[in-house]
């Protein structure tokens, strides 16, 4: 299931349930950030409090990785894309 977590997902065999959380990780984790329509998907699917918490470990996730590229602890052959923080331009 994990291979299906890529360009084209919304066309796999990944369960609605699962379409949606990647959807909004893809629009949390994008400059834009959460549009309107992916957040009625997520309402739908989702109780408040697993939204909570999808948010949270998705905040908590991003945070660390930036954190490891910061403090220089990613592998030597790991990509590295630089991405602007949002809202500082």
């Amino acid at each position: 299931m994990a291979d299906a977590v890529d360009d084209g997902y919304e066309h796999s065999a990944l369960p609605r349930r699962q379409q949606v959380a990647v959807r909004y990780a893809d629009r949390f984790l994008a400059a834009g950030g959460v549009d309107d329509d992916t957040a009625a998907m997520v309402r739908e699917e989702f109780t408040a409090d697993e939204r909570t918490e999808l948010g949270m470990a998705m905040a908590l996730f991003h945070g660390i990785s930036k954190l490891l590229i910061v403090l220089g602890c990613e592998p030597e052959q790991m990509d590295v894309t630089v991405m602007p923080t949002p809202g500082t331009r």
